[in-house]
């Protein structure tokens, strides 16, 4: 009996968050909607803060009677609701200009999400209310931003669209290829990072202009694989007419990278985070340093990019091919040596993912491989990325990735005398 009455309750307390949660939807939609709408004529306006409010909360408790099975009454209110603001927004008095849809479209809005709230989503309901409502509050902002764009940067974004969204979902994931080293849907995946990180640099370009724009492009993007942000500015550098702040970006995004190492050693493989720090600082000092000196360097001149194709698709292809002879690398290794050659595995699959490496060390138990032994093969495989990275720019940019070249090398040489230095204690 206690066990019923306490299933009762809780029961109770989810179905008083879901109409609470739709409540709030409706809420949240209504201030944003009451606020924009503030300065129309008395008498005008159809659904102001309470109106929205009632919304979310009629479509919460027609959601909550479809949970229970009651789907023939749950229809009726959502149906009514729909039918309320269709004539309301047919028959508006007052209205002397062309009618706007925003609202009446926001209103649906409203009912649908506080229906998913009493349905039993109201995390769901909430998450979509505040993304409707900042959606709505950055009205100006949007606009801003579609009257700087011209016919060239829709074409960008929609073939960009169809790379990320129409082809990689529908790719299989599993073991292909010899040696069973091929993923199709990873391998792609690399295009679409590619050609993001390419479409993200020009937007950056485009909105905030030349310079700050690839700086930005080059910081975020080393977050996450400066080894592709190499590759797009490279590219770009090489095709450009002029140079801009793309030697100054291949530098600092592998200067986030020797950032990343420590912080995912950390926490992923803390035993061996002492030994790396003190290889890996030396040169991350150097790689900064080297990065902001040629920011400093490149050109003062912050226009915005012209339009043009930021989707490099073929460039992006012959990086893949690139990564799927390193995988086949990497899976003889792994079946040749096995846990004795653990140093040469991390070098090989390091040599195009640092982060990998880290992620193969985590897995490995800890007698595995010493912490100094470790952090040397990590160290190494950095040394072996960024030879990539360096061999990426000369072939893209050629004589004007010089300068890029130079400032990897200089924080290479740094860490390789570390190394060298850490030799000396096995």
């Amino acid at each position: 009996m206690a066990l019923g009455e306490a299933e009762l309750n809780a029961s109770w307390s989810w179905q008083a968050l879901s109409i609470a949660t739709a409540l709030a939807c409706g809420l949240l939609i209504g201030i944003e909607r009451g606020f924009t709408l503030r300065r129309e004529n008395e008498g005008t306006r159809v659904a102001g803060v309470r109106t929205f409010t009632l919304l979310g909360l009629v479509a919460g408790i027609a959601g909550l009677m479809g949970a229970s099975a009651q789907a023939l009454a749950s229809g009726a209110l959502v149906a009514a609701e729909a039918a309320v603001i269709a004539i309301g927004y047919a028959h508006r008095p007052g209205l002397v200009s062309r009618p706007d849809a925003t609202t009446p479209v926001a209103s649906l809005v409203t009912v649908g999400l506080g229906f998913i709230a009493g349905f039993g989503q109201p995390g769901l309901a909430i998450a979509g209310a505040t993304l409707v409502t900042l959606l709505l509050a950055l009205k100006q902002e949007t606009h801003h931003l579609i009257d700087r764009l011209d016919e060239a940067d829709v074409k960008a974004l929609a073939r960009f669209a169809v790379i990320a969204g129409a082809v990689l979902p529908f790719l299989p994931s599993g073991h292909y290829g010899p040696l069973g080293a091929w993923n199709p849907q990873k391998l792609w995946l690399v295009v679409v990072i590619i050609t993001g990180f390419s479409f993200l640099g020009y937007a950056a370009n485009r909105i905030f202009g030349e310079r700050h724009g690839t700086i930005a492009t080059a910081l975020i993007g080393g977050a996450y694989s400066s080894t592709a942000v190499t590759q797009v500015l490279a590219q770009r550098l090489g095709s450009e007419q002029r140079a801009g702040a793309e030697a100054a970006g291949i530098a600092l995004a592998s200067a986030v990278m020797y950032l990343r190492i420590p912080i995912l050693i950390g926490v992923l493989a803390t035993r061996v985070l002492p030994q790396i720090l003190v290889l890996v600082i030396p040169a991350t000092v150097v790689a900064w340093i080297a990065g902001l000196w040629l920011y400093r360097l490149a050109p003062k001149a912050d226009a915005p990019t012209p339009p043009g194709n930021p989707i490099a698709l073929l460039q992006a292809l012959g990086f893949v091919v690139f990564v799927a002879v390193a995988a086949i690398a990497a899976a003889w290794a792994r079946g040749r040596f096995g846990e004795n050659g653990i140093a040469v595995l991390l070098l090989i699959v390091g040599s195009m993912d640092v982060d990998v490496a880290i992620v193969t060390l985590a897995s490995l138990a800890p007698e595995a491989i010493s912490p100094l032994l470790a952090a040397m093969a990590i160290s190494g495989t950095a040394i072996a990325n960024m030879a990539v990275k360096i061999a990426i720019t000369l072939v893209y940019a050629r004589r004007r990735g010089l300068s890029a070249g130079l400032a990897l090398t200089a924080s290479v040489v740094v860490l390789a005398l570390m190394i060298g230095l850490a030799a000396t204690r096995l």
